[in-house]
């Protein structure tokens, strides 16, 4: 019986803990979510790894991007060593690797950077945002480039607007 009342009073604790973390609201982002992804998140995924702080910092212009999420109204994109200011926006970034950055509440992934670094693109393992940049001219191979690469990873470049 003590055997009984000891299991019955683990269950009610365990059930009270479970609902006590589904009551918790998630943690605010600097953007809005989208209701329905860019991506298919069973698509593979990667950064690219030669991708340094150094090769991202300066001014980029947003060529094409999907219309939610962080990239929502997006036009220009400013990376410097502290994070990126979108369209004069800062938002605290940290440096991972590889091509990798993560921030309060996202993570932001350069899937592709031509060896010159003028073009790149930028999405999120999530598929809640994405977007195309430029430095300088926009060249025809290097967006057609930058396109393959988003569908390679799964993204719906159907739903890419240009800027």
């Amino acid at each position: 019986m003590a055997a009984l009342t000891s299991f019955k009073g683990w269950t009610l604790a365990l059930a009270v803990g479970m609902f006590a973390q589904a009551c918790t609201p998630p943690p605010q982002r600097p953007f809005d979510p989208v209701d329905v992804p860019f991506r298919n998140p069973t698509a593979q995924i990667a950064s690219q790894s030669d991708v340094t702080l150094d090769r991202l910092t300066g001014t980029w212009r947003v060529t094409q991007r999907f219309d939610g999420g962080l990239s929502q109204g997006l036009q220009t994109v400013i990376f410097d060593a502290n994070g990126i200011a979108v369209d004069g926006t800062r938002i605290p970034l940290r440096y991972l690797g590889e091509g990798r950055f993560e921030g309060e509440a996202f993570s932001l992934w350069v899937h592709w950077m031509d060896i010159d670094s003028r073009t790149a693109v930028i999405g999120s393992p999530d598929g809640d945002f994405g977007w195309i940049m430029e430095r300088g001219a926009a060249s025809a191979d290097r967006t057609r480039a930058a396109r393959e690469i988003l569908q390679w990873y799964g993204y719906d470049t159907s739903r890419l607007k240009g800027v």
